[in-house]
């Protein structure tokens, strides 16, 4: 009796040793997700951590930052094709995929971050023009929507705490409908992350209001999200387009508005040259200093908290440079 009993799950463990040692076992692909984005890929790997089964990777280079004028390479369609899932930032951020996305991979699910998203913000007509009062922006909104063919959502979420809690939401719903086994871990990271990030933007929200000039001037659109969560007013816009530099003219028109709008300090990006936002602090007599909106990172991986690191140190910045009353 004693032998039987042992020769029955003796020989269930030879069968298993079996099956998977033998040619025909495979073992159970990884769900291969795609992040289009540095911050993007930030949020997923804070999403998925400890979680089994699910590989994240990062389809653009760390270091590109907002990859408005990105063009896919192939190295780029490879990793397309090898994908089960690809978040993307939305709100037209990954206008480059276009049609070669379908052709690179037409099973291809894809979690758009941004979806469902109310508290959106619109470039305004006077963002297109290299320098924009954000108040008139909020109390002419609607009306400059129907007028503006340059308008549109700003799609800089990441730059602020307060949207990325709300991203990491819908990262996590879209990648537990993809891996319902994991569907709870993946939940419940994404709430833990969500209430990192709001807590996050309640300190910044605080600090805000102590500031001794809440009036800034910014590189382009990226910190929008963030000003509006902190109580800054954006005064001006170095760029209207990232990257594309005002002209002389333009430059002397930015010029007096600055004076003209009594801004505190203008703020450069680590992502584009300094040059511009120190001749434009030389020219208004105002403080010049550099925040990082997070779009891009290190090449090597960065830490789970990087995002919280840059935004404390981005805080420090902002109090040291516009002073607190």
């Amino acid at each position: 009796m004693f032998k039987r009993t042992l020769f029955v799950p003796l020989l269930a463990l030879a069968c298993l040793l079996w099956c998977c040692n033998s040619p025909g076992w495979a073992k159970p692909q990884p769900l291969r997700v795609l992040a289009s984005t540095f911050p993007i890929y930030q949020i997923t790997r804070n999403v998925t951590q400890g979680v089994e089964g699910i590989e994240v990777g990062l389809m653009i280079p760390a270091a590109l930052g907002c990859p408005h004028d990105y063009a896919l390479t192939p190295q780029d369609m490879q990793k397309l094709a090898k994908a089960d899932v690809l978040i993307i930032n939305g709100l037209g951020m990954e206008e480059f995929l276009g049609a070669p996305l379908q052709k690179a991979n037409a099973r291809l699910q894809i979690i758009d971050s941004s979806a469902g998203i109310h508290e959106v913000l619109q470039h305004s007509p006077q963002e297109e023009h290299g320098h924009r009062d954000t108040r008139r922006h909020h109390q002419h909104e609607e009306e400059h929507d129907h007028q503006d063919l340059h308008a549109g959502p700003n799609p800089h979420l990441f730059a602020s705490p307060r949207m990325v809690a709300l991203l990491a939401g819908n990262i996590a719903m879209g990648l537990a409908q993809q891996a319902p086994t994991a569907a709870a871990t993946l939940l419940a990271n994404g709430k833990a992350y969500a209430e990192r990030m709001n807590q996050l933007a309640d300190t910044m929200a605080a600090s805000g209001k102590q500031l001794a000039n809440n009036r800034i001037v910014t590189q382009h659109g990226v910190f929008d999200y963030l000003a509006r969560d902190m109580g800054l007013a954006v005064v001006a816009v170095v760029q209207a387009h990232a990257g594309q530099d005002p002209s002389a003219a333009e430059m002397l028109e930015l010029i007096a508005d600055i004076k003209a709008q009594k801004a505190g300090a203008i703020f450069t990006e680590p992502q584009y040259p300094q040059a511009i936002g120190t001749t434009i602090a030389k020219e208004t007599g105002i403080a010049a200093a550099r925040l990082d909106p997070v779009a891009n990172g290190p090449e090597a991986q960065a830490p789970l908290d990087y995002y919280e690191q840059v935004m404390r140190s981005n805080l420090k910045i902002l109090e040291h440079t516009l002073g607190r009353r």
